[in-house]
């Protein structure tokens, strides 16, 4: 009978068998050596059965957020028949010179247990095991509430899984005043929240120059290809993409008349800045602050600019429209 080694110490030993190897280590070598493959081997579990269980549990750790790269041939990366697996304690270990207080550490977990379960990326999770490993109980509650973040755009999984693997995708989009979408393909290296809306910034592959995406044009699947880029590119990404935003928001302002006490007034109050007819609000896109001024009715109206205006009055004009055909159908 298989030795009985649990799937969590299976893993540890994984984990640390991949980081002790500058090289990697072969699927056979993995399943010769490492505790919970080989008691499983000696005791005759056949190989295609133990090469499924490697699969499970390489695809386990990398959700999990660890990273275990894939070493194919020189010659043909391509090839992974006699393919190498490791762990960059450069991506993994946390820097040695770095030290938390508790208070420090509450807040670090704090950070990484707002994310929904659907939408936590495995760079987060990563980051909960390393801030519990240095101390702080999992369990442990250090506030009476803590919010929940959660992606509804069916694009984000994909493209935050295309990005912690460091892959290419392409994936079909949808332009406002096009008629079709258009396909594009990025090397991802953000996802970036900007005015409570989901963006993926990356390289557009056909032009080499940086773009940014709205995930909510993005028209069907992302496909995920198997071609990698180097991790180098990822970092700082974020920030470029919040700096390009910003920048851009700089660029376009809208004068708009509120309602004082409204919901509007709420929300657009808080990205917005006096002004002698009402307030200024920043925004990146027209067709995207449009369809929230339309939302909010009467509660605001449009100074300028005049396109602005024009779209919101079209939008409300197209729900006017929409209710009178299904009153005079009913």
């Amino acid at each position: 009978m298989a030795a009985r080694i649990p799937a969590e110490e299976r893993l540890t030993n994984l984990v640390v068998a991949l980081m002790a190897t500058e090289i990697g280590l072969t699927k056979q070598q993995i399943l010769d050596n490492v505790s919970g493959y080989r008691q499983r081997a000696d005791a005759g579990t056949r190989s295609d059965a133990l090469e499924k269980m490697f699969e499970r549990d390489k695809d386990e750790l990398r959700a999990l957020g660890v990273p275990i790269e894939t070493i194919g041939d020189a010659a043909d990366p391509n090839d992974l028949r006699e393919a190498r697996y490791r762990i960059p304690q450069a991506e993994y270990d946390l820097p040695g010179d770095i030290e938390f207080s508790p208070a420090e550490l509450a807040v670090l977990r704090l950070a990484g247990s707002v994310w929904s379960a659907e939408s936590v990326s495995g760079d987060a999770q990563s980051g909960v095991r390393k801030i519990r490993a240095l101390g702080i109980d999992g369990d442990e509650p250090i506030i009476g509430f803590a919010p929940r973040i959660t992606a509804r755009d069916a694009a984000f999984a994909p493209l935050q899984d295309a990005i912690e693997r460091r892959r290419v995708v392409s994936f079909d989009y949808l332009k406002p005043g096009e008629d079709a979408p258009r396909r594009r393909r990025i090397r991802p290296l953000a996802l970036v929240d900007y005015e409570a809306r989901w963006h993926v910034y990356g390289v557009d592959v056909d032009i080499e120059e940086d773009r940014t995406f709205l995930l909510s044009r993005i028209v069907g699947d992302v496909v995920v290809s198997a071609t990698t880029f180097d991790a180098a590119l990822r970092e700082g990404a974020g920030e470029r993409a919040l700096s390009g935003l910003e920048r851009v928001a700089a660029e376009n302002s809208a004068l708009l008349e509120v309602t004082p006490g409204t919901e509007a007034a709420l929300r657009l109050g808080r990205r917005a800045t006096p002004a002698a007819q009402g307030i200024h609000v920043p925004f990146v896109d027209l067709h995207i602050l449009a369809d929230e001024l339309a939302s909010y009715g009467p509660e605001v109206r449009v100074v300028e600019p005049a396109p602005l205006r024009d779209a919101v009055i079209s939008r409300l004009r197209a729900v006017a429209e929409a209710h009178t055909d299904a009153e005079v159908s009913a």
